[in-house]
């Protein structure tokens, strides 16, 4: 069981707020395509033959590219790769690229889920935002995917910006809950240091984040939405019982998996990788028949902190079995003592072998984590 992630490094607009690796120009496009093509055939061997349950097209934009686009790139996957018959393809979509045309012709296509980005439903914030997509678009994309015959949709939203009030949140979440989709994911919107955003903190043209707003419309989201009947699984993410994202559920729970593409990481389980973040340099090494990426052998120390770190975030919690069982008794009792503060604060409960944030605790996720870390 095995995962491959697709990185479409191309958007149409720059959101004042990412720090994905894309670029704006779609000059060398059908080059990118057939460099990452290329990786597929040199990267065969790295999951050692295990069936592919989930196809992920990531960026970037990846609904940029033509349905013919997605279609050469699956042929590709499938000549190197047994991909299960129930696979869960995802594709990740900005509204306004959810043309009638392009919804028709992704249905000829393997992809059998959409990863939708709203962010907002108020314009102003789109423009904020530097979104290329209007609230309009925003609505009647997720309609006209649900007409055509795909259910299994998801679709983001972002908190904690100086322009979102309460009002507006609620509204956010009311029109997602309307539109009838399995499965949610929220962001709170984060500065990353080299974006426009942080450049337009620094020089005072926008307000900082405020984080005590972040936090109370972290809970207002998780009380709204397991109030709707959503499970809130992960940090971010909730879903309808049973319609959990197969593909980031895999990641969480340590399942192996390619990142195809420039800034892609990939993970076997003994070591993680990660490709060039510079198309450029990318296909130039593509073109000579290697693969310009940097290797790190995971350390039992990598290993343990970064089951904490991804188990802590989710419904499933830390295990504290299998941190003995496979890292040892000195690690476990190590993170056992380091527990300890955080229990006393109500900040992680325990039941039976499985520790657990407390909703309180999800506030602090990142924290606790790296105060276990070994």
């Amino acid at each position: 069981m095995a995962g491959i992630y697709l990185h479409i490094p191309f958007c149409k607009k720059a959101c004042y707020y990412c720090d994905f690796h894309f670029s704006t120009s779609l000059k060398y496009k059908p080059e990118m395509l057939q460099a990452m093509k290329k990786e597929l055939a040199l990267q065969k061997d790295y999951l050692s033959g295990q069936e592919i349950q989930t196809l992920y097209f990531g960026g970037g934009t990846p609904s940029i590219l033509d349905a013919e686009d997605i279609q050469s790139l699956m042929d590709e996957v499938n000549r190197y790769h047994s991909v299960a018959a129930d696979a869960e393809i995802t594709l990740e979509a900005n509204p306004d690229d959810l043309t009638p045309q392009k919804v028709k012709a992704l249905r000829r296509t393997p992809v059998n889920r959409f990863s939708i980005g709203i962010q907002s439903f108020f314009d102003e914030d789109l423009r904020w935002m530097n979104r290329a997509h209007t609230s309009a678009e925003a609505d009647s994309a997720i309609k006209r995917v649900q007409d055509a015959g795909f259910e299994n949709i998801t679709a983001d939203l972002i908190y904690g910006y100086p322009l979102l009030s309460d009002d507006k949140w609620k509204s956010n979440m009311h029109n997602l809950l309307q539109l009838d989709i399995p499965h949610l994911s929220a962001y709170s919107m984060t500065v990353e240091p080299r974006t426009a955003l942080a450049s337009f903190i620094r020089k005072g043209k926008q307000q900082a984040m405020n984080d005590a707003q972040s936090s109370s419309q972290f809970l207002l989201l998780s009380d709204t939405l397991t109030g709707a009947g959503f499970e809130h699984y992960e940090i971010s993410n909730f879903a309808r019982p049973g319609r959990y994202s197969q593909h980031n559920t895999n990641y969480w729970r340590g399942v192996p998996y390619l990142g195809i593409g420039p800034s892609a990481h990939s993970f076997n389980g003994i070591s993680r990788q990660w490709t060039v973040a510079n198309n450029a340099r990318y296909m130039e090494a593509i073109e000579q028949g290697r693969v310009s990426a940097e290797t790190e052998l995971l350390t039992i120390e990598n290993r343990v902190n970064e089951y904490i770190m991804t188990s802590l975030r989710t419904i499933w919690g830390m295990n504290l079995d299998k941190i003995h069982s496979d890292f040892g008794t000195d690690h476990y009792d190590l993170i056992i003592n380091n527990c300890r503060p955080f229990f006393e604060k109500s900040w992680i409960e325990q039941h039976g072998n499985v520790v657990r944030l407390t909703q309180p605790g999800k506030l602090f996720a990142d924290h606790i984590a790296a105060e276990l870390f070994v």
